[in-house]
């Protein structure tokens, strides 16, 4: 009904609609999301290449030890991975880069893919911008407060924007 469109509006206009949590953009909670994406895929490329791994390996022990390692390092690259730091992303992106490479000579030498397609597709994630962004972005904690009663003496050479003396 026409009313009632317009007592919505009115409502609306007057801050009644929803509450302040409500119309909070999910961007502050976007970057953590994509790290936690970040690490799931991890995951989920260490488990699929011990799987793959483990059913290919034909009791040959220097592979199947050497299979699970590298599933545990990927495993443990994933709960190092979900402190969001930026020196840990080009960790990955490096370990990511050696697994690539490591599968695509594999592939090429004696034709096992393993878990390199998974590889190639975390790479390519690490290296998506959006992702880069959330590892680039300082955490909350580790952002300097300039107001703070501790940081009253001695910090004019330490932080930038304080006048000495």
């Amino acid at each position: 009904m026409p009313w009632q469109r317009g007592e919505a509006s009115s409502r609306r206009s007057a801050g009644v609609s929803r509450p302040r949590s409500a119309t909070r953009s999910s961007r502050a909670t976007r970057p953590q999301a994509l790290i936690v994406f970040v690490s799931r895929l991890l995951v989920a490329q260490a488990g699929a290449g011990a799987a793959i791994g483990l059913a290919y390996s034909r009791r040959n022990a220097p592979w199947l030890l050497l299979t699970i390692a590298v599933a545990v390092a990927v495993v443990c690259l994933a709960g190092i991975v979900r402190s969001g730091s930026h020196t840990v992303w080009l960790l990955a992106i490096c370990v990511e880069s050696t697994l690539v490479a490591v599968g695509l000579f594999r592939y090429a030498y004696a034709r096992y893919m393993g878990g390199t397609l998974l590889a190639i597709i975390t790479l390519a994630t690490l290296l998506h911008p959006a992702v880069a962004r959330a590892f680039a972005a300082t955490p909350r904690w580790h952002r300097p407060v300039p107001d703070h009663p501790g940081l009253a003496e001695g910090t004019a050479d330490v932080l930038p924007g304080r006048a000495a003396g």
